[in-house]
């Protein structure tokens, strides 16, 4: 009896500190998806960034944009983000390969858009601007830069976590062809 005593909280210091060390070894995926994948875009109202500031009051963006039956890319992005400005090519790429984009500008100032777009261009077909992260939150993303494929029906089809890179330009537009 006193063996097991001696030996049994040893035995189970080594059987946790085993575990523990195992899991210290295995990679970690720390990547945050959307739950939101295969759901409605959920309902917003947005202001639209309005370059020339000359509107008859603030233009608004809605999701209603997205249920047009055409697929769109969503991007969430901001001015201060350094990967969007790395990602900027491939959206140009994109828009003339005919893809439509709707950004969504986060926490951003229409006069720091305005000078982020006359830097790395403006592929957008329209710009919201999401001052309180209501779309970002919504919509499950967990940063920026992000990328959704919309469907025309307004259903969340895919998330592409992170900068496009020249790599992702085929997977995003063969997720684009599948929401058709």
């Amino acid at each position: 009896m006193n063996k097991l005593l001696i030996w049994g909280p040893l035995a189970l210091f080594l059987f946790f500190a085993g575990v523990a060390g195992y899991q210290l070894t295995q990679p970690k995926d720390e990547t945050v998806r959307s739950a939101m994948v295969g759901k409605p875009l959920p309902a917003f109202d947005l202001p639209a960034y309005d370059p020339a500031g000359e509107g008859d009051g603030p233009a608004r963006i809605t999701d209603a944009i997205f249920r047009d039956g055409r697929p769109k890319l969503l991007n969430v992005w901001a001015s201060w983000c350094l990967p969007c400005i790395a990602e900027a090519p491939q959206l140009e790429a994109l828009e003339q390969m005919g893809v439509e984009i709707v950004g969504v500008a986060i926490r951003d100032k229409p006069e720091d858009i305005a000078q982020f777009l006359a830097r790395h261009g403006n592929p957008y077909t329209a710009i919201a601007r999401d001052d309180i992260s209501e779309v970002q939150l919504g919509i499950g993303s967990s940063g920026v830069p992000e990328t959704f494929v919309i469907d025309g029906e307004g259903v969340i089809r895919y998330q592409h976590i992170g900068d496009i890179r020249p790599e992702h330009i085929s997977d995003l537009l063969r997720e684009l062809e599948a929401a058709g």
